[in-house]
């Protein structure tokens, strides 16, 4: 009798073939700097050929082995997280079909087949949010969905505007009449699935998906996409006069917006989203400064600690009763030793601790918005963006593993082998990723001459903002933070700078309130009464009046039908 075959226990295991094969190319297309290039053609419209284009270069080569990478472990992973559910397998299928989204998009660089990947993550996503069927996750699954259609009409309007290039290739595009509305859509499409300001509001809202996609969807693919489109356009986009200064104001205000409101937050993977929103606020700036190497640098530096914190945020949650909520958490130092480990790891790459993977690409980063000359102010409000991720991370590690245990006595804290091995398997990538990129990434490094005590401020911001968070939650813990002692400042923290009643409360206010008395005055009301079922029913009040007038004999009713059907017919 054959077994029925069960996908999610194969599916980690086809991942990491896949990524066997795809590490030794990106290696090679490295360390060779080649790109190969083909494309055939399907059809043609009028004098526009619709090709079929695949683009095998460094940067995409090693951004899918890093898709591969983390979504091998974050399967494995899923295997002890969602083994009670009866559709695992159906999960499984998900996830794969979001992998295979996401290498669409790295590879195919032509607008049209492109647009396939770009909404095939929409669409995946948003049925991975509402997952688990209640009301929280569809309300958070459609605020997903409804953001990231505004990115495609977006794409659709660019590939209407580029009908006069005569092709829609990414690689050779050129100024037109439409090229700054070009451009502004593509801004625009990138800024919802990165979930850049005002858009941010769905990002921590789609933490309603089970935690495996998370790990994979909401902290290194998905989110992702918007900033490696703009990466892969950067030449078209770049010669607009405005294009850097707006994409840096922009990513400065989400990197700030996102820091500050992880700083009250209280449910765990809130935090970890929001410090995924204020990361890619940190490569948009980079991006916006000109540095495009760099923010592609820490986008996969930050894919992979990224996806480790949440593998480990998701052993907390799966060893608590599934409670999300930090106060209910403390003290598994002792009970889980290599989740600790791991957590502390990821949280120092995250803040860009010295030699982990995160102070390769942030240190970078902030050392050449130093060392160029830029706007004063964009750079003092980037300082205090990396002091505030010290703030929140330090503030996190406090309360999960050093803090008393607030949580049932009868909680079982184990780690089984599917949990520890992917936590270890990305926590050696997230300290030897950073130094491995910048060996081997074919990147220009110009010399850059400063002082000791310029060069130090970035360490000096990181330290300041972990002992101010020290000091705020220890031994001085009734103290609130400046942020709490005031009840608006708090509450507006909390939601995220009122971005979230502005993009779904307050927007859908009016037009419910249009459209519910349009449905009574018109559909329940004049509609009703002139329409059929009000003509039907009032013909037969005055059949049914006149045969009460009148004797009950057959011939009344004949008579009755035909006067009846002379006035139809008078009326038509």
């Amino acid at each position: 009798m054959l077994t029925q075959f069960k996908i999610h226990k194969q599916a980690s295991m086809l991942m990491w073939t896949l990524f066997m094969l795809m590490s030794p190319l990106s290696a090679y297309l490295m360390l060779s700097n080649k790109t190969m290039l083909v494309e055939w053609v399907l059809f043609n419209i009028s004098s526009t050929p619709i090709m079929m284009t695949i683009i095998v270069d460094p940067a995409g080569a090693l951004f899918s082995s890093t898709v591969l990478l983390i979504s091998a472990n974050v399967l494995q992973f899923s295997t002890i997280y969602m083994k009670e559910d009866k559709f695992i397998d159906r999960f499984t299928v998900l996830v794969m079909l979001f992998v295979l989204s996401m290498n669409m998009l790295i590879f195919f660089p032509h607008l049209m087949i492109l647009l396939f990947g770009w909404d095939g993550l929409g669409l995946v996503s948003f049925i991975l949010v509402i997952y688990y069927q209640n009301p929280k996750s569809l309300a958070a699954g459609m605020i997903t969905a409804l953001t990231n259609r505004i990115g495609d009409v977006m794409l659709l309007l660019s590939i209407a505007w580029t009908l006069n290039q005569g092709h829609w290739n990414i690689i050779h595009m050129w100024e037109t009449s439409m090229f700054t509305w070009q451009a502004a859509a593509i801004l625009l499409a990138a800024m919802t699935k990165s979930a850049q300001m005002p858009f941010s509001s769905w990002l921590p809202a789609a933490m309603a998906a089970p935690t495996p996609v998370s790990a994979l969807v909401h902290s290194s693919t998905l989110v992702t996409a918007g900033v490696f489109l703009l990466i892969r356009f950067y030449p078209f986009l770049s010669s607009t006069t405005w294009f850097n200064k707006l994409l840096l104001l922009v990513a400065v205000t989400t990197t700030t917006m996102a820091g500050l409101s992880a700083m009250t937050e209280c449910d765990m993977k809130k935090i970890i989203a929001l410090s995924t929103l204020s990361q890619l606020g940190m490569m948009m700036t980079a991006m916006g400064l000109g540095m495009v190497n760099l923010a592609y640098f820490h986008m996969i530096t930050h894919a992979l600690f990224k996806a480790l914190l949440f593998i480990c945020a998701g052993t907390l949650i799966h060893s608590h009763g599934h409670s999300q909520d930090l106060r209910w958490m403390g003290n598994i130092t002792s009970q889980m030793p290599t989740t600790t480990s791991c957590f502390i790891l990821a949280n120092m790459a995250l803040c860009g601790a010295p030699f982990m993977s995160g102070f390769y690409s942030k240190d970078m980063i902030v050392e050449s918005s130093i060392f160029y000359s830029n706007n004063f102010i964009m750079l003092l409000i980037i300082l205090f963006t990396i002091s505030l991720t010290s703030f929140y991370t330090t503030r996190f590690m406090l309360t999960t593993i050093w803090g008393p245990s607030n949580s049932s006595p009868f909680i079982q804290l184990q780690e089984e082998i599917s949990l520890t091995t992917p936590m270890l398997v990305l926590s050696s990538m997230s300290i030897i990723s950073g130094s491995m990129l910048i060996w081997i990434m074919p990147m220009n490094h110009e010399p850059m001459t400063m002082a000791s005590m310029v060069k130090n401020i970035p360490m000096l911001m990181v330290a300041g903002g972990a002992l101010t968070a020290w000091n705020m939650n220890t031994h001085r813990v009734k103290q609130n933070s400046m942020l709490m002692l005031m009840p608006l400042s708090h509450h507006a923290s909390c939601l995220m700078w009122f971005l979230v009643p502005l993009s779904s409360q307050f927007t859908m206010k009016m037009p419910l309130y249009i459209s519910h008395n349009y449905l009574k005055s018109l559909d329940q009301s004049w509609l009703e009464t002139l329409g059929g079922q009000g003509v039907t029913s009032s013909s037969f009040l005055a059949s049914n009046t006149m045969m009460k007038m009148f004797n009950t004999k057959p011939v009344n009713y004949l008579m009755m039908s035909s006067i009846l059907m002379v006035v139809t017919l008078a009326l038509m």
